[in-house]
């Protein structure tokens, strides 16, 4: 008999994926944590049905997420990690030499919990000196540490659930003032087919609060779409000026200094909608 996992990725649309073996399954008090091991893309973590994240691809979200900002932020001493409970944002963070301490703020316990188990590829850097890690509110957290990071990842999940207030224009200026003065912080923010009216309402309420403000994009198989944006708020510095020159090898499958530069260039169809 065959076993398939299916995530409905919109009213319309429906992904599927031939399953060998549920891996984990947990009902947490935020959510239901599932890991299967899929024939085509590998160990896949599902939160609530949705795919999170894979084996396959899961390299191109992280490097994104992570290398873009601490490449533009010249000394990205102390970084803060919201979400991102399988560990790939902060394996990525801990290749950086420039960085000296990573908070990562995980709301549910049960997701890394998963991941330590079942996702050894991406959960890796949990246990390097450089990382504390608080099982706590995001929210919370940014709006009691002002001034205190270079730059913040919002590694989010979609916005329901206890995700929904990491997309709110009162959010951000928090992060605004949870960065110190010449601070950034990138996000993950949705589909640019799929989530336009979400993805035009954060890029204006981050360009009203940040004088910098750059959308950028990534192809990801198997979120909706396959291709995904992330979304830039910066005090000062600009990922555009970043010399190609100055950026270090990073041992990285997807990110590069030319994928930099590359991952700006917006089609039309996104440009119009975010004017």
């Amino acid at each position: 008999m065959e076993v398939w996992f299916t995530e409905d990725q919109t009213s319309n649309l429906k992904i599927s994926c031939k399953v060998k073996e549920v891996l984990y399954h947990r009902i947490s008090d935020f959510q239901k944590v599932v890991v299967i091991d899929t024939v085509e893309f590998g160990r896949m973590l599902t939160l609530d049905d949705v795919i999170q994240t894979t084996e396959k691809e899961e390299f191109v979200y992280h490097e994104l997420i992570t290398h873009v900002g601490l490449v533009t932020h010249p000394e990205p001493c102390r970084v803060l990690v919201i979400g991102g409970g399988d560990g790939g944002s902060i394996r990525e963070v801990i290749k950086h030499d420039k960085v000296q301490e990573v908070v990562h703020v995980e709301i549910d316990d049960k997701v890394m919990e998963a991941a330590k188990m079942f996702l050894p590829t991406l959960s890796s850097g949990f246990n390097s000196p450089k990382v504390e890690i608080r099982v706590e509110d995001g929210i919370k957290h940014v709006k009691e540490h002002k001034n205190t990071y270079d730059m913040i990842i919002i590694d989010s999940s979609d916005p329901v659930g206890p995700a929904k207030g990491l997309f709110s224009k009162e959010f951000y200026q928090t992060v605004f003032e949870a960065l110190k003065e010449d601070g950034l912080f990138v996000a993950q923010t949705e589909s640019p087919f799929f989530n336009q009216d979400l993805i035009k309402n954060v890029h204006d309420s981050v360009g009203n609060i940040f004088p910098i403000n750059h959308l950028f994009c990534g192809v990801i198989p198997t979120y909706p779409g396959g291709y995904w944006s992330f979304t830039m708020g910066s005090k000062i510095y600009d990922p555009l000026n970043v010399d190609n020159k100055n950026i270090s090898e990073l041992n990285t499958r997807w990110y590069s200094p030319d994928i930099h530069k590359a991952a700006f260039i917006l089609p039309p169809f996104v440009k119009n909608y975010l004017k």
